[in-house]
């Protein structure tokens, strides 16, 4: 909580006069020494603000001009020597300005007395390198602030390129799934044409769902299993050799998922395991245990091979892309072919 807030004030635009007043508390605290010097004879309390005064504007004045000069135009460019000697020049231009107004006016200075040259010379050189060390300070905390916006813009990318890729993704398989559907509905057209109406029907609740839910991320296990239960329902109607099952085990109905994420897969074993002359199936297994759902899809081989073809090459290749962006290093995709049986199994930590 904090980090959080230290976060918050380093980089909301709402803490800009925040920051350069905390700025201004540092430049105090730096430069108030200068009113319990002893200088060489005494001085008024106006003439010790003054001193005061003038060494607060000198520090605040290199302290602006490194942060929008100095560290912008030649830190954050990595050129590190142009930079040190910016700092350099400017921080010795200051401290001798100062030293002069102490010799001409104030003049505060340290209890040496035995050369007027000598503290003169120890005020400047210490000064460089106090001034120095104050400003790779700060310098260190801007290169912070930079390191932090960066991988803002870095995260806020790469989220965006996530969110883009999946819903390109995921609009791949509206139309594949649309091809296959109005394909099996033209079949039934002319094979029966009152269930082919009936299809049609359930084609639009389909579509439906599948409108919608491009407007959510996520969705509930149970209208996926229920669109898959649909979905192998209009496949039966259009085949005659052909049956499925849907087996649930677990908390089901508290499981959200991604949208369409086994459609693929059923899509895939529809494709592939028809047989105009034996009996073929779909059996889809799902299991809920705690924070672990695995998924199981089986589907019969033909009698006869099916010659691979391109159009529904995308489903897989399609969901393995999907889980890596949605299951980073949480997901297992298992793929076991018999000389009867294709069986996919995907295991998801949540």
């Amino acid at each position: 909580m904090t980090g959080n807030h230290f976060t918050n004030f380093l980089l909301a635009p709402q803490y800009r006069v925040a920051r350069h007043l905390f700025l201004q508390f540092v430049v105090f605290l730096i430069t108030v020494n200068i009113l319990w010097n002893v200088p060489i004879r005494p001085l008024s309390l106006s003439q010790r603000l003054l001193g005061w005064a003038i060494y607060f504007i000198s520090i605040d004045v290199v302290f602006y001009i490194n942060l929008y000069w100095l560290f912008p135009r030649f830190l954050l460019k990595g050129r590190l020597l142009t930079y040190a000697f910016g700092v350099l020049s400017v921080s010795l231009v200051i401290i001798v300005a100062v030293a002069v107004f102490q010799i001409l006016t104030v003049e505060v200075t340290t209890t040496a007395v035995h050369s007027e040259l000598i503290p003169i010379l120890i005020n400047a050189i210490s000064g460089v390198l106090a001034m120095g060390f104050t400003i790779a300070g700060m310098s260190a905390i801007l290169l912070l602030r930079h390191w932090i916006l960066y991988n803002q813009r870095v995260d806020e990318l790469q989220s965006a390129t996530l969110h883009s890729e999946l819903r390109f993704l995921k609009n791949q398989i509206n139309p594949h799934f649309l091809f296959n559907m109005l394909n099996n509905a033209n079949v039934l057209i002319r094979k029966n044409p009152a269930e082919a109406s009936q299809v049609l029907f359930k084609l639009e609740d389909l579509l439906r769902y599948q409108m919608n839910d491009n407007f959510r991320e996520h969705v509930p296990l149970r209208s996926d299993i229920r669109f898959l239960n649909d979905y192998l329902n209009l496949e039966k109607i259009r085949r005659d050799h052909f049956d499925y099952s849907i087996t649930e085990e677990g908390e089901i109905d508290a499981i959200q998922l991604p949208a369409l994420l086994f459609i693929p897969f059923v899509e895939n074993a529809v494709k592939h395991n028809f047989d105009s002359e034996h009996l073929s199936y779909v059996h889809l297994f799902f299991k809920v245990d705690n924070d672990r759902l695995e998924f199981r899809c089986e589907n019969s081989k033909p009698a006869v091979a099916i010659a691979k073809s391109r159009v529904g090459g995308i489903g897989l290749t399609n969901i393995r892309r999907r889980l890596e962006l949605l299951y980073p290093g949480r997901y297992l995709l298992e793929v076991v072919e018999t000389e009867n049986q294709y069986t996919v199994t995907l295991k998801l930590n949540l």
